[in-house]
């Protein structure tokens, strides 16, 4: 008969990725679904593309793509950080795979990409439009730059002093970077 000892072979996050992973991936949808339905009235956007050009509809790629990278980033919140997009239940492990090897705010630049191929399509670039979203970027740097780093680097220390001297924060690297 063999006796079983707490703690040998046994392991204690078994089911937590998957469940933070169900998480961040609900937190995510709902983050996106705000957006989209908080953004195109502000931007203008309209449904009916009866009189837009052919060729706008090439930028359904980068938009297509732009979204694609935020959505593999909030997975790798739950699955490999432990941990939502939301503030309110951060990721527990630094998540510095996928995506984030590249560029420190992938999720972010994914959104815009995706958000300015959707700008394209619908071909509403007025001033207005320009406005708004020049100060929802303005107002998301900010965020990141006076809230989520100093966050990050309270709570991971020299790993986040680290990957932030290697990876860059908007513009990607061209290759990825390893620890």
């Amino acid at each position: 008969m063999a006796s079983k000892q707490a703690g040998i072979g046994e392991n204690p996050d078994r089911g937590i990725p998957w469940l933070t992973t169900i998480a961040s991936l609900t937190a995510g949808a709902a983050f996106l679904a705000l957006w989209f339905w908080l953004l195109p009235p502000w931007l203008g956007f309209q449904v009916d593309t009866s009189g837009a050009a052919h060729w706008r509809w090439l930028a359904a790629i980068p938009s297509v793509l732009g979204f694609a990278v935020s959505l593999r980033c909030i997975w790798d919140f739950g699955w490999t950080g432990r941990g939502t997009p939301v503030p309110l239940a951060p990721p527990q492990k630094l998540v510095v795979v996928g995506f984030y090897r590249y560029v420190r705010n992938p999720m972010y630049v994914g959104f815009y990409i995706g958000w300015l191929g959707l700008w394209i399509i619908f071909g509403r670039a007025n001033l207005t439009a320009i406005a708004v979203a020049c100060a929802i970027v303005l107002a998301v740097a900010l965020f990141v730059m006076l809230y989520e780093e100093p966050t990050l680097r309270k709570k991971f220390g020299p790993d986040y002093d680290q990957y932030r001297k290697n990876v860059p924060r908007w513009l990607p690297r061209l290759h990825p970077w390893h620890k």
